[in-house]
């Protein structure tokens, strides 16, 4: 009998030091408030993320947590993310820093080049620029590192183009930023190549249900696919993992050609549905990162009051999304917009005009945008140079409608620190 009740103790003895020292691990509640580093004022709405899920703060920028968790992070549109570890119980302020990034685009190519990476980097010491949106799957699907995803799918061993993966690219990730720069992850989702080749079973088919390839010679994949979505959220997943600040989605819709075939109808609803929803399962898988989650969508979307075809209206992308970011390039709008049929001679219109709309429409504030401008020379009008006028135009445009920042796009990744802003 002793011998049992030694044994009882010990083993009651042991359970309450696990106890202890889980106690010691975790915080049982918290509650907190997240401000405004500069105003301190409270920000309304903030995510703010935890082991036990994701919460928005209310009206006076206060959360409570009743679960257990050790650390919590924080993001808001507008702001630098944040985190924060917990060593008591005691209410927390949590102090997010205003930041507007303001990028140009490092193709797969160009992050790998380091001629134009560190080009691109310079910019930050002599313009606004302060950010960069860097290829983690590029329209040729090829990834600037070695992906587990694309190697487990198969899509490494179709890649019709080959780069030598960057060695160490998280570390490469973090001297940038140690200089103090925004990091996009851009990954292009359903036009891709290498994937339907390694599974034509969930390729886009045309009338005749072959395999249907757009005017470059490239294949998409079905974007009812859900396989299609997992393959890219794993993608996604490592970008996050790496230390990007934010995954932005591209290529996000249908195919803009008729008389193809999906796996479902290709009407409206279903077009629309499936588009909010792989955003919505991105949000979710992307939770624990606490990165932000963006979509580019075509500058048309925010006229339009249809999907434009492709599944993006954009009433519907505010509650998935982060940031909506439409492509707002001047020779985009082949077809003019009301009142301004030749878009390349006013640039800055057709940023003002279009973002206005699409305030309009969403009812959104204008930071929860972040424009793509156009800094590459006109191809559908009188193939003008894009200079520091017509550049600066635009991101004046985008600035006085309140956007989070802007991004350029050049495809050479070719930059000029005279036609950037200064500031």
């Amino acid at each position: 009998m002793n011998m049992t009740r030694l044994l009882m103790r010990r083993t009651l003895l042991a359970a309450l030091a696990v106890m202890a020292q889980l106690i010691s691990q975790a915080v049982l509640a918290v509650s907190g408030v997240v401000i405004d580093q500069d105003t301190l004022k409270p920000i309304a709405g903030a995510l703010v993320t935890t082991s036990a899920g994701v919460i928005r703060t209310d009206d006076d920028g206060r959360f409570d947590i009743a679960q257990a968790v050790t650390g919590i992070a924080v993001r808001a549109p507008g702001y630098l993310r944040a985190e924060v570890k917990l060593s008591g119980d005691d209410p927390v302020t949590l102090a997010l820093t205003p930041f507007r990034p303001k990028a140009v685009y490092l193709s797969v190519y160009g992050i790998h080049s380091e001629s134009l990476r560190n080009e691109a980097v310079d910019l930050a010491q002599h313009t606004a620029i302060n950010a960069l949106v860097i290829d983690v799957k590029g329209d040729r699907g090829i990834t600037p590192y070695r992906s587990q995803a694309r190697d487990a799918i198969g899509a490494t061993a179709r890649l019709s183009q080959r780069l030598p993966p960057i060695a160490d690219f998280p570390a490469l990730l973090a001297s940038l930023h140690a200089m103090h720069l925004y990091l996009i992850a851009r990954i292009v989702v359903f036009k891709d190549d290498p994937l339907a080749e390694a599974h034509p079973e969930w390729s886009v088919r045309d009338a005749q249900g072959k395999p249907w390839r757009d005017r470059e010679g490239l294949q998409w994949m079905d974007p009812f696919s859900h396989k299609v979505w997992d393959h890219n959220l794993d993608i996604a997943e490592e970008a996050a993992r790496m230390g990007f600040d934010e995954i932005q989605f591209d290529y996000v819709r249908f195919p803009d050609r008729r008389g193809l075939r999906f796996a479902s109808p290709n009407n409206q609803a279903n077009r629309t549905a499936a588009i909010v929803a792989f955003l919505q399962a991105a949000r979710g898988r992307l939770a624990p990162y606490n990165v932000f989650v963006a979509a580019d969508i075509f500058g048309y979307v925010c006229w339009n009051q249809n999907d434009t075809g492709i599944g993006q209206e954009i009433e519907t992308l505010g509650a998935p999304l982060d940031y909506i970011s439409p492509m707002l390039y001047p020779s985009g709008f082949t077809w003019g917009v009301p009142g301004l049929s030749d878009p390349v001679t006013a640039p800055g219109q057709i940023v003002g005009r279009t973002l206005t709309q699409a305030l309009l429409r969403t009812r959104l504030p204008g930071v929860r945008f972040r424009p793509w401008l156009q800094a590459f020379r006109d191809y559908a009008f009188d193939h003008r140079n894009f200079d520091a006028a017509a550049i600066q135009a635009q991101t004046h445009a985008a600035d006085t409608n309140g956007t989070d920042g802007w991004m350029l796009w050049n495809p050479h990744n070719l930059y000029t620190a005279g036609d950037l802003p200064s500031h």
